[in-house]
């Protein structure tokens, strides 16, 4: 029994009252234009903006795996760019998603919420273009979030 509400539709747009933060992976590269961010970007230009400059400046502050990001982008809508894969291809060191780095993502993540008195809301993070597995991914979002009493809700994107 999960305490993760599954959705279909567009995690860009939750419809839910209060505040709420959309979470998703990013890489380590400072690489944006496939996947999900897409859909962030259609809808508002801020997130992906300041984390281009957060990879610029990546010298002189907390860019790297496990490191998050909040971008307020609306009134009660926050994003959380989750630094949650290394490169962006699949190769001989297997896939980019790093378990290690969305678990730390993960936890920065349930503070700030906490914080907002926020629900999460995502796609199932690590799972498209990093390469990884929503049954390794669902446990950490379980503990971090939800057994802080958080509410999750994952959204499958399609018809």
């Amino acid at each position: 029994m999960s305490g993760i509400t599954y959705v279909r539709g567009d995690a860009t747009v939750p419809s839910v009252k209060g505040v709420k933060v959309i979470a998703h992976v990013c890489n380590d590269i400072g690489g944006w234009g496939k996947g999900f961010v897409l859909a962030v970007s259609r809808r508002w230009p801020e997130p992906e903006a300041a984390y281009r400059a957060w990879h610029r400046d990546r010298a002189a502050n907390d860019f790297a795996l496990g490191a998050v990001q909040f971008v307020q982008v609306e009134r009660h809508v926050w994003i959380a760019n989750m630094v949650g894969q290394r490169g962006t291809r699949t190769g001989g060191k297997g896939v980019p998603v790093r378990y290690e780095a969305i678990d730390s993502a993960l936890e920065t993540l349930a503070g700030k919420a906490a914080e907002l008195g926020a629900s999460v809301h995502m796609p199932r993070i690590g799972c498209g273009l990093a390469g990884g597995k929503w049954s390794r991914v669902e446990p950490l979002v379980e503990e971090r979030l939800v057994r802080r009493g958080i509410r999750v809700t994952v959204y499958d994107h399609g018809e």
